[in-house]
């Protein structure tokens, strides 16, 4: 029991925590934001075969429920990497951040993409 109480004095580890919770919270709330701002049902959703500038039909289309995917996306990432860092602290500090690290990476790409298809729109 004596991991939970080191894990979350560890400066360093509540650092990561607080900018995944805030990356995860933040990027919700600007895709739930964007959402409530557009009018219409046709949001592209996935861009197909984007190397070939020639190509036909690279983007699909999609209803809300796909864009709200990445608002579950963020909250599961959020969760999994909180739970595999204060798993694996025991095992070691530096591997418990590099998974808190990873976790940051993973939310600002989902802001990044959940940004670049809904102004696509």
């Amino acid at each position: 029991m004596a991991t939970p109480k080191k894990y979350f004095h560890d400066h360093l580890v509540l650092l990561l925590l607080s900018i995944n919770v805030f990356l995860a919270l933040a990027g919700s709330i600007f895709v739930l934001a964007r959402l409530s701002t557009s009018h219409g049902n046709g949001f592209i959703v996935q861009c197909r075969d984007c190397s070939n500038p020639a190509a036909i039909n690279k983007f699909t289309t999609g209803s809300v429920i796909d864009i709200l995917g990445f608002v579950a996306f963020a909250l599961l990432v959020l969760a999994i990497h909180v739970t595999l860092s204060l798993r694996v602290y025991r095992i070691h500090r530096q591997l418990a951040i590099a998974v808190l690290g990873l976790g940051i990476l993973l939310l600002v790409l989902t802001a990044i993409i959940s940004n670049a298809l809904l102004v696509l729109r």
